[in-house]
């Protein structure tokens, strides 16, 4: 009983006082930031081409799900998907891919920026030295040996760059709009 203790209290130092898990998932009611109305909700199909700003400065604060924010790790805030979700992000300009694990909401800066990468997933995807940076944001459902690691803060394995046909299509769709 004792190591059981011990245990749940490492887990829990580790979140700050909560330990990372993927349960109980959230959805939430809807909200209202700016003007705008967004509706959370699950959607197992989500693949939507958009804009990537990324986060990091706010290390130490709680997420929406009431994780502490750890900048390094490869996170993010989406403004209606369950809280944890991962999704696969594509780095349009170089077809690299990374998973990263859902736990924040936002952005909520303009409707073009579809995800905010924290400061560890934009490092990844090498997207911190500009703006906003074209990506491909997709819902995943990643092996559990790859949750438990992103849980902890931890990359997950690598995934191959992305086809370099299928890149140019994805590009071609967002400058036309049509996705």
């Amino acid at each position: 009983m004792r190591r059981l203790s011990i245990a749940a209290l490492l887990l829990s130092a580790c979140a700050g006082g909560r330990p990372v898990t993927d349960f109980p998932v959230k959805i939430g009611a809807p909200y209202r930031v700016r003007g705008t109305t967004y509706v959370p909700a699950a959607d197992p199909a989500y693949d939507m081409l958009g804009y990537a700003s990324w986060y990091g400065s706010e290390s130490g604060n709680r997420t929406a799900n009431g994780e502490k924010f750890n900048p390094k790790w490869l996170t993010a805030a989406h403004p209606t998907l369950p809280l944890p979700s991962y999704v696969e992000v594509t780095a349009l300009d170089t077809g690299q891919r990374i998973v990263v694990r859902v736990n924040d909401r936002g952005p909520f800066a303009e409707r073009r920026r579809i995800i905010d990468l924290s400061r560890g997933a934009a490092d990844a995807l090498g997207l911190r030295r500009g703006g906003p940076a074209a990506v491909r944001v997709r819902v995943v459902t990643p092996a559990e040996r790859d949750r438990a690691r992103l849980r902890k803060g931890k990359a997950p394995r690598d995934l191959r760059p992305e086809d370099p046909r299928i890149l140019a299509n994805l590009r071609a769709q967002l400058a036309a709009g049509t996705r």
